[in-house]
This record gives structure tokens, C-alpha cells and sequence, in this order.
């Protein structure tokens, strides 16, 4: 059986292509670098990362937490893939900036054309290949003025793609049903039907997946008459939340899959910190042309019916993951002053946690709620405005952070700096923990909704740093910001001076 979500940790919103026997999945990003991670699959089962669709493309510096790289969406057709997406510059005021591009591809692992600004009215585009060999660009419209609901329905363009621009008028083809929030558009045609599938209720507790159908590609679209197709909105008992955003593929022997979006809360509350998750569900088409989940209702399952597909698994990643490899992110921007090598990571000191600019940050997806973490660190900090460490980070609003300084009093020395909704707190306080020299191994172990760091000169007695953390609230729920992304494992390193000092780290070890 699939084993749900198949790509756990941070992954949502995800689009998938098929071409021939091999399945890609795109997932959003937002403000980590590199943009879109795009994962490929055999037998939509076993899954690895290959690539990232946007690298020197995407400019990141400064956009807010859980801003930037909204809903790629992927496609193939007569050799090219084509990825639209949005760079969302701010989100949480009542008006939104939201530039929309489109960048193509021969190959999924590159290189992609420089991308191609579209529009601006909306979020969550997507390029329809009609079977005419016309092209449309689809995405939601927002509307900020008072008094009128801000998704303001579906909108369709035709797009010429050697002049690489929309032309015509753009028509809004879907208001959406009664769930409303209607975003995430995706357009599909079989035996006839024009078929359009959304996410609406919102991104949280109650996400779903709508489905709506006409003969004619600019409407009128009628809704399923089971709508929703997918949700898990009123069963707390599901072991998938937030069930929604999705879109479809077809087998080579004509199964029907639907990856969507996910969360799994942990034990106890409604906050998921491993972030919103892609899972799969087998669909099927009824005699009256219909889509409908495979079983008796329209919940996510843990456990999925596999394609009759030869299955094809990939090599399990090691504990301790090259530092140049693609499984790790930086906020915002690449680490151009850091050295990476596959053993070695210098971090040269930047902006603090909390900036939306230079920080010298790399990090990993958390993919489990029971984990440890460790790594070997060697800092000579030589002023208090220095430091470096091991971060449990969601974004600029909430972390954890175990980090080596220097004090005055103590010397070189252990503090934490929690972050809480932006709030900052030092849970230790005036009690620093002084150390020795040389290397230092620092560890944080996540247990559900607990998380406490340790620390040790010899890798085997630790010694623990003395606070319990909630580990809970690293995570889309908690908090008046918006959150959209997911929990990460991070090295850090600052240098509040200006001067760069560097810090240097052997490996990020995560069991």
C-alpha cells in the first residue's frame, strides 16, 4: 500500500506532470531558496527529490515570512514543461503583490528560461493546454476593497506563447461554490467535459478539494453534486488535516491519482509543525462522468491502493547528508560567502533570525515529530553581538535556537533565544552555561510536542541545556502571522558587528 503523506515535512500545494513512466510533483516554497522543490516517482509510491525549478531566477531578498514561491504549478506538452508560479511580495495586508511568472524547460532537471512576468491579479496560476493546441492562463483573482469577499473567482486568459504574453480579455469562468476561498486552479478535459478542480475553505482545518464541469471551456461550470470531492473538515479523528489543494494524473494504464495537501497535528492539539504535507488518493471516474474518491466517502486515507506499477524504490538518504546537497535550504537567498563542502559547512556570521535578508542559515526539512539532531561545531565568538548554533526554525516569528557566544562575565558560553509570535525570550537568562574550548557537539531532541537541546564536548555524555521547549508552536497554527510553511533544522551563524566571523560544522546528523 501507499503509506500517506509520500512527501512528509514541508512539501504543499503540490501540482503533478507525468511524462511517459515517470511522475514529477512540484511543491511550494515560499520564501526558501532554491524555489520549487520537484520531486520524481515510478510508481507514485516511492518518491525522491530531483531538482529545484528556480534558482538564480528568483529574487527573495526581503519578501515576509511565508511570502515568496506560492503553488507551482507543473505541466508538460509537445516536449517542454512549463512552471507557473507567484513571488508574493507581502500577503498580510488587505491588498496582496502578486507578480505571476512562467518559465519552461526541455529537460524537468533544467536548464529553465529565464522567467516570463504575466500578471499580477491573483495567485495560484496554471497553464491549460487545450486539445485545440490553444494555451490559458488560469489563477485566482483578489479583491481587496470592502465589502467583497477577497477571492473573487477563477479567471481565464489565453496565452500566445511566442509572444510570451496574455492576450484577449480575461474572464472570470468560476465564483466558486459555496465553501468559498476558491483558489488553486487546475483544468483538465475528458470525454467532452471541460473539468476544473479547486481547493476552497481555506488552507486550514477546513481545506477541500471542489470540482466543477462544462462543455464550454469559459463556462458556466456546474459543481459536483458531492462536493467536495476531498476533505477531512469536520472529522478531528482523521490522521490527515487540512486536506485540499490538489490536482490529477492519469496512469499509463488509466488509473486516476490525486495528490492534495495535508497536515498532521500532533498528539494532543490542532498545530502541525512538520508543516502542510503532500499526500495521494486513488479517484476514480463513475458513469456519470464524475471524479469520486476510491471507497465509500471523501476522506483521506493513511493507506492508499498502489497503480499497477512495477514498484521502483530509490536509495534511502544517509543520517548525515552531504552539505552540498539539493535536501537543503537557505531563507531567501543563496549562501554565496559560505563554504560548502560535502563534509564541511563555514558559515561566515550575518543578519540576525528575525531578518527578512542576509542570514547565514542552512537547514533541513523536519520530516518526523520524534527526532534528534546533531551536529559538531567549531566558533570562536569574540564579542556578545557573535554567535552560532543549532535552530529549530519556522520563520522569523518562531524559533528555537541553541547557540554558542561569548559573555563578559562567563566567557565562551551556551544561551537560548526563543522567539514566540515575534516575541523574544531567553530561557536560561542570566544563567549561561560556560564551556570549555575546542569542539562542541550540540543536539536537539524533538518528542512530539517537546523539544530540549543538549550539548557535549566528546559526542558521548551530554549534558542538557536545562529548559523544556513547546515545540508546538513552530507551526501554520500558532501565532497572528500567517504561516504556510513548515518546521526546518538549521545551522546558524551571526555576526551582528559586520565583521563575518565564521563558524565552522562537520555534519547535520538527523535520526
Amino acid at each position: 500500500m501507499i503509506q500517506n503523506p509520500i512527501l512528509p515535512g514541508f512539501n504543499p500545494d503540490p501540482s503533478i506532470c507525468r511524462v511517459d513512466d515517470d511522475y514529477y510533483i512540484a511543491t511550494s516554497t515560499f520564501e526558501w531558496y532554491p524555489g520549487v522543490q520537484i520531486h520524481h516517482s515510478k510508481d507514485l509510491q516511492n518518491w525522491r527529490l530531483l531538482t529545484h525549478g528556480l534558482h538564480e531566477q528568483i529574487d527573495l531578498c526581503g519578501v515576509p515570512s511565508s511570502g515568496g514561491v506560492w503553488a507551482p504549478a507543473l505541466s508538460y506538452c509537445d516536449g517542454v514543461f512549463y512552471l507557473c508560479y507567484t513571488v508574493v511580495h507581502q500577503h498580510e495586508a488587505a491588498t496582496k503583490d502578486t507578480p505571476n511568472f512562467l518559465t519552461t524547460a526541455r529537460s524537468i532537471e533544467g536548464p529553465w528560461t529565464p522567467p516570463v512576468f504575466v500578471n499580477s491579479s491573483g495567485f495560484d496560476p496554471s497553464l491549460f493546454h487545450d486539445q485545440t493546441g490553444d494555451k490559458y492562463w488560469l489563477n485566482m483573482v483578489w479583491d481587496h476593497r470592502p465589502n467583497h469577499h477577497p477571492f473573487y473567482g477563477i479567471a481565464l486568459q489565453k496565452y500566445d506563447v511566442p509572444g510570451q504574453r496574455l492576450i484577449g480579455e480575461a474572464k472570470v469562468i468560476f465564483k466558486g461554490s459555496s465553501l468559498g476561498l476558491t483558489e488553486g486552479p487546475h483544468l483538465y478535459q475528458r470525454n467532452g467535459w471541460y473539468y476544473l478542480l479547486t481547493a476552497e475553505g481555506g488552507t486550514e482545518y477546513e481545506h477541500a478539494v471542489t470540482l466543477a464541469r462544462s462543455r464550454s471551456l469559459e463556462g458556466p461550470y456546474e459543481v459536483h453534486p458531492m462536493n467536495p470531492v476531498l476533505t477531512s473538515s469536520g472529522c478531528p479523528d482523521n490522521e490527515l488535516q487540512k486536506a485540499g489543494h490538489a490536482s490529477l494524473v492519469e496512469t499509463q494504464i488509466g488509473e486516476w491519482y490525486m495528490p492534495h495537501l495535508c497536515g498532521r497535528p500532533l498528539a494532543g492539539t490542532r498545530r502541525c509543525n512538520l508543516g502542510r504535507e503532500t499526500a495521494i488518493q486513488k479517484v476514480e471516474w463513475r458513469d456519470d462522468d464524475w471524479l469520486y474518491m476510491v471507497g465509500e466517502d471523501n476522506r483521506p486515507k493513511l493507506q492508499v491502493e498502489p497503480p499497477r506499477l512495477p514498484q521502483h524504490k530509490w536509495e534511502e538518504l544517509p543520517l548525515r547528508i552531504p552539505f552540498d546537497s539539493i535536501h537543503y535550504a537557505t531563507p531567501r537567498m543563496p549562501l554565496e560567502s559560505a563554504d560548502r563542502q560535502p563534509d564541511k559547512l563555514v558559515l561566515r556570521g550575518a543578519e540576525s533570525l528575525e531578518s527578512c535578508f542576509q542570514q547565514a542559515m542552512l537547514g533541513r526539512r523536519l520530516t518526523k515529530q520524534i527526532t534528534t539532531v546533531t551536529t559538531r561545531l567549531r566558533f570562536q565568538p569574540q564579542s556578545f553581538q557573535q554567535m552560532a548554533g543549532l535552530v529549530a526554525y519556522y520563520n522569523t516569528h518562531l524559533f528555537h535556537y541553541l547557540y554558542v557566544s561569548v559573555d563578559e562575565v562567563c566567557g565562551r558560553c551556551l544561551q537560548i533565544h526563543s522567539c514566540d509570535d515575534g516575541v523574544s525570550s531567553f530561557p536560561l537568562e542570566a544563567d549561561l552555561i560556560p564551556l570549555p574550548e575546542g569542539d562542541l557537539y550540540l543536539r536537539a531532541v524533538f518528542n512530539e510536542c517537546r523539544l530540549s537541546f543538549f550539548w557535549s564536548t566528546d559526542d558521548k555524555m551530554y549534558h542538557e541545556v536545562g529548559v523544556d521547549l513547546d515545540a508546538s508552536i513552530l507551526s501554520d497554527d500558532h501565532g497572528d502571522h500567517w504561516g504556510f510553511t513548515g518546521t526546518f533544522i538549521g545551522l546558524a551563524c551571526q555576526d551582528l558587528t559586520g565583521r563575518q566571523l565564521p563558524a565552522e560544522f562537520d555534519y547535520l546528523e538527523v535520526r
